[in-house]
């Protein structure tokens, strides 16, 4: 007896090659290089098979940046925000992998271009920060109200300002490559932000 083909089981493995495509081509080419056409080439798909799914390689690449930190979620020694009840050490643990993630050449490009495309194109933009980004700031903004709560910051922390305070220079760092992104830098910076707002009464 012949077995029909699963349908469900080739469009899922169509789509994972059409964003591994679009993550490898934009790592080779940079983003204004890469186009729909290429992608299909690499992915072995006909370029209607994108378009059916995405509206534009900035789509593409936005699904295949979601999917990739998905995979380094489950890659991850930690699920969500480690909570060991030392807030610098919780901190440190996180940025150092957000470290080496940034100087990992397979997150890195995709994360450059989509920076860089969000930059002029404000739907994208808007969809990169609540899709991706937003998600990530509500994981430390949980994570600092626990400290809070538990008094290790003081009462009127802006939790928010707090994130920006940890994640603005990291990015910054990254993004204009003003100079090495290390561990130890990431180290010194949670020393600093949570010397600013720590609870001087506690303990």
């Amino acid at each position: 007896m012949t077995k029909t083909p699963d349908a469900t089981r080739r469009s899922d493995r169509s789509r994972r090659a059409i964003l591994d495509a679009a993550l490898a081509l934009v790592g080779e080419v940079g983003y204004n290089k890469l186009t729909i056409e290429a992608i299909a080439a690499r992915a072995g798909v006909g370029k209607q098979t994108i378009y059916r799914w995405w509206p534009s390689k900035a789509a593409v690449l936005l699904e295949a940046s979601l999917a990739l930190a998905g995979d380094a979620g489950t890659d991850a020694e930690w699920t969500g925000f480690p909570d060991t009840g030392d807030l610098a050490a919780d901190l440190k643990h996180v940025l150092r992998a957000t470290v080496d993630e940034f100087n990992d050449e397979k997150y890195e490009a995709p994360a450059r271009a989509l920076t860089a495309a969000g930059a002029t194109d404000p739907e994208l933009g808007a969809k990169f920060t609540e899709q991706l980004l937003e998600p990530q700031l509500a994981l430390y903004e949980a994570r600092l109200r626990t400290a809070r709560d538990a008094g290790q910051l003081a009462p009127d922390t802006d939790l928010r300002l707090t994130v920006e305070m940890l994640l603005g220079p990291l990015t910054y760092r990254w993004l204009l490559r003003t100079a090495p992104l290390t561990h130890a830098f990431t180290d010194a910076l949670v020393d600093q932000v949570l010397g600013g707002v720590a609870n001087v009464t506690a303990g």
